[in-house]
Order: C-alpha cells, then sequence, then structure tokens
C-alpha cells in the first residue's frame, strides 16, 4: 500500500476519534444538566410536603389572614405542575409567586406573638427557608450546567455533531421579578 493511503486512514482515524470526544463530551454535558434539575427537583418535593404543615399551623392562629394563606397553597400547586412538566418558564414563574406568599406569610407572622412562639412554627419557618436556600444554590447550578450545554452544542465543531445526534438546548431557571422585590410590611398592615 501508499503511504498515502496510510495518511488519509491516518487522518480519517483522528477526525472519527475527535468526533467521538466530542460527542462523548456532549453527553456528559447532557447528563449534568439532569443531574443539577434532579437536585433542585428533591428540594422542590421537600418543600411541597413541608408547605401544607405550615400553613395548618398558620391557620390554627391566623383566623383573619385566610387569603394569604390560600394565595401560598395555590402558588404550591402551580410550582408542582410546572415541576412535574418540567417547564423552566412556567416554573420561574410560580415560584417567584410562591415565595413572594411565604414572604408575605413570614411578615404576617410577625403580628401573632403566640404564632411566633409556636414551635413547630419556628421549626417549620426554618425548614422552609433553609430549602428555599438550597433551591436558590441549586437553582445557581443549574443554570450553570445549562449555559455550558447550550454554549458547547453552538461552538463549532461541537455544533455539527449536536446537530447530527439532536443535542438541544435546555431552558434556564429564572424567576420573576417580583421575587426580587422586598415584601411591603407597610402595605401588609395598613
Amino acid at each position: 500500500m501508499d503511504i498515502g493511503v496510510y495518511i488519509v486512514l491516518g487522518i480519517f482515524f483522528l477526525i472519527l476519534l475527535y468526533a467521538v470526544i466530542i460527542y462523548n463530551n456532549l453527553v456528559s454535558l447532557k447528563h449534568g444538566v439532569s443531574k443539577a434539575w434532579s437536585n433542585i427537583d428533591v428540594l422542590l418535593k421537600q418543600r411541597f410536603d413541608e408547605l401544607p404543615k405550615l400553613v395548618e399551623v398558620c391557620r390554627q392562629y391566623m383566623s383573619y389572614e385566610q387569603d394569604t394563606l390560600e394565595k401560598v397553597m395555590r402558588a404550591r400547586s402551580q410550582v408542582a405542575n410546572a415541576q412535574q412538566n418540567q417547564d423552566m418558564q412556567a416554573l420561574g414563574q410560580a415560584e417567584g409567586v410562591l415565595r413572594l406568599g411565604l414572604g408575605h406569610l413570614f411578615a404576617l407572622a410577625e403580628a401573632y406573638p403566640e404564632l411566633k412562639a409556636d414551635q413547630t412554627f419556628t421549626h417549620l419557618q426554618s425548614r422552609i427557608s433553609g430549602l428555599e436556600n438550597a433551591i436558590s444554590d441549586r437553582r445557581e447550578y443549574y443554570n450553570e450546567s445549562v449555559n455550558r450545554n447550550n454554549v458547547r452544542i453552538e461552538q463549532f465543531p461541537d455544533v455539527i455533531i449536536a446537530r447530527l445526534f439532536g443535542f438541544g438546548p435546555f431552558d434556564l431557571l429564572e424567576f420573576s421579578a417580583e421575587e426580587l422585590q422586598d415584601v411591603n410590611i407597610r402595605a401588609l398592615f395598613g
């Protein structure tokens, strides 16, 4: 055989090897996004289970605040639906509403000294606050994983392999602007 054939076969082998490396990296990124989502999913389910307990404890003390309690439970349902459908845009909006409702609930609890003194309430409040912080941390990790995936599938030569094998982008998990606002305490008690 001619040396030219070996060179062509060598180049073909190197290109094939490079394509396999790209493919494996894309698979790794895709599974990284799935893992990051699973971490958020676990925390959302834990919070989902804790919220009815918190609302029930509050209901015993806050007889005049039923509207706030119902808003929290409606928002909880919206989060669960978006979570189940893995709809990041709807989840972000529902999370914003839920976090705003929880902020209102915790602010209103300040007006009920008996409620604030209740050990079950303080435990649940602490537990939910801890879950909220963990969700925020995991959301940051999820969004970083999504960003790495989305950048790689648009870069050359990865874009060729990504399109050839159907690797697609993922949506970022962004919360609504309402979540970033402070709770208006005067409006709650005014």
